[in-house]
């Protein structure tokens, strides 16, 4: 299982890269291979400011829609184009062309509350 070190996660299964005062977020390389091939990603929340725990879109996989949630407050700033000609870029690389929004983080003292790589693994193992 591929889980970076240099990232934080939720027991939601998203990953969050810290880039200054924004942040790249996306689904986990378990998730993904959880969902199976993902066919779809709506994300219609670019420009609205978000609360940690609101939805800011979903992921449609053949199996499944699922909803994708904020692991800390902020605004959405971007959402990654690929992903509407190419949602399979999520199942080939979740942590690098597969990230999903980029937000303006509102309150970095909530990273505190997500987990590091180790506390991830032993999330998904139990």
């Amino acid at each position: 299982m591929n889980i970076p070190e240099n990232l934080l996660y939720t027991e939601d299964h998203e990953w969050v890269k810290i880039d200054g005062d924004n942040a790249f977020i996306g689904v986990t390389d378990f998730a993904q291979k959880e969902l199976g091939d993902i066919v779809f990603v709506e994300v219609e929340t670019v420009d609205e400011e978000l609360e940690k725990g609101d939805s800011f879109g979903t992921i449609e996989a053949v199996k499944t829609v699922s909803d994708m949630f904020m692991p800390v407050a902020g605004t959405v700033i971007e959402f990654n184009e690929i992903l509407e000609s190419d949602p399979e870029a999520i199942n080939k690389d979740p942590y690098g062309d597969g990230w999903i929004i980029k937000i303006n983080i509102a309150d970095k003292s909530e990273l505190d509350e997500l987990l590091d790589s180790k506390a991830y693994a032993e999330n998904i193992d139990s």
